[in-house]
């Protein structure tokens, strides 16, 4: 079994960010720390200082939008943090624009929480074959 899963949720609205912490915690899978930011500017900070395998994150937040998040990372080159969008703005222009940040998947708001769980399976199985 690999190292337990750090995880950090993005999302401007409390209420969300709680929702997909609870569907993190239903997934069975072995969680390290469940990080929380409210926009993409805090979740820079927190990525500069803790170690994050998976990243969850909303598009539609002030100050830093959850696509400026992902740019970042991407010019930063962390390779290794698994993203994925959790947003209602699941338009085709708004996937188009996601498309080369490496988005492992673009979950439609609401969402089902077995949707959580296969991304992070997926990603404990990646990590026990390293």
């Amino acid at each position: 079994m690999g190292q337990p899963l750090n995880i950090l949720v993005v999302d401007d609205s409390t209420m969300m960010r709680a929702m997909i912490k609870r569907a993190i915690q239903m997934t069975g899978v072995d969680i390290g720390e469940i990080y929380e930011a409210p926009d993409g500017q805090a979740a820079l900070a927190l990525l500069e200082s803790h170690a994050v395998d998976a990243l969850f994150t909303d598009i539609n937040m002030p100050i830093m939008s959850g696509t400026e998040l992902l740019r970042v990372v991407a010019a930063r080159g962390w390779t290794h943090i698994v993203r994925v969008i959790v947003s209602t703005d699941g338009s085709a222009a708004r996937r188009e624009e996601v498309r080369d940040l490496d988005v492992r998947l673009y979950v439609d708001k609401p969402f089902a929480p077995e949707v959580i769980r296969d991304v992070l399976s997926e990603l404990c199985n990646v990590s026990a074959a390293r």
